[in-house]
């Protein structure tokens, strides 16, 4: 793989124009989610789109080398499930050129209070317009939990349909304000994806650490026009509810970290180590930890002196 990664960082006027205003950020750090303006243009979405459909059909840039133990990875022989595809960064270059965009990245470190932002993972998510499917609902959770070996706590999760996207599809969902939340009762499982836990006992631990926080449940379906966007916080509890529309709904979750963001040791209770995808593909650095800055996997989006 190549170091695609961009030596200057620039936006146009009207992308700037763009860009959160000190309110919006104020708003991103009291609720967790943020609605963004229009950032992509309909040409974008739908080659986005067009992209997705040509990757489901076997087109690839390129492989990745390993497999990681835990890879999203859909393909036609799994059915009409709910669709998941990590790294489509990596092995879309089509898809991976929208993705970067800089205005993107730059929207993400204004909301971050973060001067550069590199990408951490991208699932490519299709939900089939299949009435009952289980895989459809998309219980609550945070990223966070399943970021154990990452040191920050300023990662943020874009999500990008390639279309209007409202409750009726299963829109994301977000429990605001939910990242100033204290935890309680964390467990190992909690690392564990969340198509591997069981939806009640996820649905308990939000209600736990409510109830610890003394905090009301508020949910927020996120209501996104085409080349609209949200992001959240990696602790926001979000999720999403069954697709009614009769469309599939597409879209990317596009994670990001911020620069500062490194990998740490995690200790499970078993004295195991927890352990994310990147371990097995990115290059090490010099002391033996796996590099989340590695360019071939986590490119940087955007650099820039902090505002």
């Amino acid at each position: 793989m190549t170091d695609t990664t961009m030596s200057t960082f620039a936006l146009s006027e009207a992308d700037a124009a763009l860009l959160p205003d000190d309110d919006d950020v104020a708003f991103y750090a009291e609720h967790g989610w943020f609605l963004t303006k229009k950032l992509l243009t309909d040409a974008e979405v739908d080659e986005l789109a067009a992209a997705s459909e040509r990757y489901y059909g076997g087109e690839r840039s390129r492989t990745l080398p390993v497999r990681p133990p835990r890879l999203a990875a859909w393909q036609p022989s799994d059915g009409p499930v709910q669709r998941h595809n990590d790294y489509v960064h990596v092995e879309s270059d089509p898809i991976a050129r929208i993705l970067r965009k800089p205005l993107i990245g730059a929207v993400a470190a204004r909301l971050a209070g973060a001067a550069e932002i590199r990408v951490f993972q991208s699932t490519l998510i299709l939900k089939p317009a299949v009435e009952g499917e289980p895989s459809n609902i998309v219980p609550w959770h945070f990223d966070k939990h399943y970021w154990a070996t990452s040191t920050s706590e300023r990662m943020l999760t874009a999500f990008i349909p390639f279309h209007d996207c409202d409750e009726e599809m299963g829109t994301l969902t977000v429990v605001d304000g939910s990242h100033r939340w204290k935890e309680t009762g964390r467990e190992d499982s909690m690392t564990r994806h969340f198509a591997d836990r069981d939806k009640d006992d996820l649905e308990r631990v939000l209600a736990e650490n409510a109830a610890y926080n003394n905090a009301r449940i508020r949910k927020v379906p996120l209501v996104i026009p085409k080349g609209h966007m949200s992001f959240h916080h990696c602790l926001t509890y979000h999720g999403s509810g069954p697709n009614r529309s009769g469309r599939p709904r597409r879209a990317v979750s596009f994670h990001l970290q911020d620069g500062g963001n490194e990998y740490r040791a995690f200790a499970l209770s078993d004295g195991t180590q927890a352990a994310y995808n990147h371990d097995v593909l990115v290059r090490r650095l010099p002391d033996g930890r796996p590099d989340y800055a590695d360019p071939a996997y986590c490119p940087v989006l955007w650099r820039a002196d902090l505002p």
